[in-house]
This record gives C-alpha cells, structure tokens and sequence, in this order.
C-alpha cells in the first residue's frame, strides 16, 4: 500500500534552512522541489536586493504563483514540496486554498542562530539586513493550520526524520477521522 504524502510547504524566516530541508524532503518522498525564491516577480527580486522588505501587495501575486503550481501538481496526482516563507497566517491561508491537505513544515530558531547562519551565505538578492523584517512579519501557527515544528537544533537529515514521523502520524490521524 503507498502512502499519500500531501504537499509540502517548508516555511520559516530568510536563513533557516528552507531550500536544503525542502530538496531533502522532496529527494526522501520522490517528490518535485521547487524553491518559491525562484518564482518571485523580478521587481520583488530588485526591491529585496535594494535591501527593502515585502509589503503584502508585493508579495499576492507571489504567493498566488505559488498556491497555483501546488493546485496543479496535486490535480495531476503529484504533490510537490515547496520553500516559501509563508510568514503570515493570511498568506498561508491563501497558499492552502488550492491544497487543503497542504502541511507546512516550520523550520525555527533563534535570531541569533539564524542570523549567524546567514552571515555565512551569500542570497542572490535576500540582504541580511532584511532578517529583523522577517521575525516582525511572522506569525506563529494555529492548531488549526496543518503543520510540522522542526528546530533547526536538528542536522537536515534529522530534521527530515522529524518530519516523516511526524508526517507519518498525520496521515493516521487523516484516517482516523475519515
């Protein structure tokens, strides 16, 4: 019997981890990556670079983009594993609309760590200066959003355990209440 695993958002502030957890995640399941930094519109792209943070405005049609492609995979039976940060829970509502059965899988740490982390690695256009932005944006998840917490405590490989674990226990739970 195989298993469904529902899409995937790896979520977190710029830094934590996204990119190399989502691609590990999505090698374990055999599952499309596709990191959501890729399919920002180039003026967002400039705006970061020029050390500016996202608005709301700037980031709907990103986030549109995004909820879009997890939709189609999922009507054609492939759901996929995304890197977004999915920083509000009103952007999150919009990425699930399309995907209900989405789980977000929430990278965190400290600002600290994460800022350590960040001044060994140089983004295409994300600043580090942009970090305090990004702890401002975020909004904790509800009980009611389907998620994952994975401190980034964790090496990515066990972060990757936690997460098909925990995954594993979702989908019985999935079953129970069906």
């Amino acid at each position: 019997m195989s298993v469904f695993i529902p899409p995937l958002i790896v979520m977190g502030v710029s830094g934590s981890g996204k990119s190399t957890v989502g691609q590990l995640l999505a090698d374990t399941f055999g599952l499309e990556f596709v990191d959501g930094d890729d399919l920002h519109p180039s003026a967002n792209k400039a705006k970061m670079a020029a050390g500016h943070a996202l608005n709301d405005e700037d980031r709907s049609p990103w986030l549109e983009i995004i909820a879009d492609r997890i939709g189609a995979e999922l009507t054609t039976g492939n759901p996929i594993v995304v890197a977004c940060s999915a920083l509000k829970r009103s952007y999150r509502t919009l990425l699930v609309a399309h995907a209900p059965t989405t789980v977000f899988v929430h990278l965190t740490g400290s600002r600290e760590l994460i800022a350590e982390r960040q001044s060994h690695r140089n983004h295409e256009y994300m600043p580090n200066s942009l970090l305090d932005s990004q702890f401002a944006t975020l909004e904790p998840l509800s009980d009611d959003e389907r998620h994952i917490l994975v401190d980034l405590d964790n090496t990515p490989d066990e972060m990757v355990r936690i997460v098909a674990a925990r995954l594993a226990d979702l989908m019985e739970e999935d079953t129970r209440n069906d």
